[in-house]
C-alpha cells in the first residue's frame, strides 16, 4: 500500500489543523493506521493509532483529549484532527500502516507515507 499525508501548514498556537493520509494500491481496511511525528533531532514518536474498522483508538499523553484520529474506509483515507495546538507540536508528521493490531511501536508499521510538515508558531 501506498501512503500519502498532506494537511499540513503554518498555524499560530491555540490553532487546529486537519491532517489526511490517503492510501491506494492495497486494502485500505484491512490496515490498522497510525500518525507519527518526529521533530529535529528527536526520534520519531507515536501520536495515535487506529484499529482497521475504527473500533479502537489509542493517542500519546501529549496529545490526548486535542487531536483525534478517525478513518473513512470507503474513502482509504486516515485523518488527524489537531486541536489547540502548542509550539511544541511542531513535527513532520507520518501516517503509517500494518497488520494485526494498531500500535504505538513504529518499528511495528511496515507502510510509511512521506510526511506532511506542521509547524506551529508562539
Amino acid at each position: 500500500v501506498q501512503l500519502q499525508a498532506s494537511g499540513g501548514g503554518l498555524v499560530q498556537a491555540g490553532g487546529s489543523l486537519r491532517l489526511s493520509c490517503a492510501a491506494s494500491g492495497g486494502t485500505f481496511s484491512s490496515y490498522d493506521m497510525g500518525w507519527f511525528r518526529q521533530a529535529p533531532g528527536k526520534e520519531r514518536e507515536f501520536v495515535a493509532t487506529i484499529s482497521w474498522r475504527g473500533t479502537f483508538v489509542s493517542y500519546a499523553d501529549s496529545v490526548k483529549g486535542r487531536f483525534t484520529i478517525s478513518r473513512d474506509n470507503n474513502k482509504n483515507t486516515v485523518y488527524l484532527q489537531m486541536n489547540s495546538l502548542k509550539p511544541e507540536d511542531t513535527a513532520v508528521y507520518y501516517c503509517g500502516a500494518k497488520y494485526s493490531g494498531p500500535s504505538g511501536r513504529a518499528f511495528e508499521y511496515g507502510h510509511w507515507g512521506q510526511g506532511t510538515q506542521v509547524t506551529v508558531s508562539s
